[in-house]
């Protein structure tokens, strides 16, 4: 699953119905184009491929300026909003996915209601201490594995800092702190 998609929807739902600009305005303001593949050629091919794949529906409205091409506004389906939805509790409860997808769910967090955002942290919380663990049976971080020691040591980092910043999130969502 890649993060443009639940950007791009996401951003069509914020708005109700949108054009391609103002889709892509919300994801460079968000600052999108630095952490993830939110570039403009990619919004508006992830605009056209959800419209034919029935998640937005597409809307010719008048040109925007004389003698150019209608302008196409997009709003999400029933499918659609499906799809987001799915991405959204899926990005916020695997521990395994990109980055990009982690920080585009963290930025839709308001579309759901807190209860379930913080159950779905927990998920994710309770994935990253399984890997941990994972890890801990296999490497003690006694043993001189070489390369692949720093790889267990980059993993043992990962989960560790990944569990204590969901672990935060979940006590600030619980204080209305965000």
């Amino acid at each position: 699953m890649s993060a443009i998609r639940l950007l791009v929807l996401g951003s069509v739902r914020n708005h109700r119905r949108a054009h391609g600009y103002q889709v892509r305005s919300d994801l460079e303001s968000w600052g999108a184009h630095e952490w993830s593949t939110a570039k403009p050629g990619s919004i508006y091919h992830a605009l056209k491929q959800l419209a034919k794949q029935g998640m937005l529906h597409a809307h010719e409205v008048a040109p925007s300026d004389a003698g150019g091409p209608p302008r196409v506004e997009y709003e999400l389906t029933p499918a659609g909003e499906a799809e987001f939805l799915e991405l959204l509790r899926d990005a916020l409860s695997r521990h395994d996915q990109k980055i990009d997808l982690l920080t585009a769910g963290v930025g839709f967090i308001d579309a759901l209601p807190r209860a379930e955002v913080i159950e779905l942290l927990r998920l994710r919380l309770h994935a990253l201490e399984g890997w941990r663990a994972e890890v801990d049976k296999h490497w003690t971080g006694q043993q001189d594995w070489g390369a692949i020691g720093e790889v267990m040591r980059l993993w043992v980092h990962f989960s560790d800092s990944g569990a204590e910043w969901t672990r935060g999130l979940i006590e600030r969502l619980q204080a209305s702190q965000v």
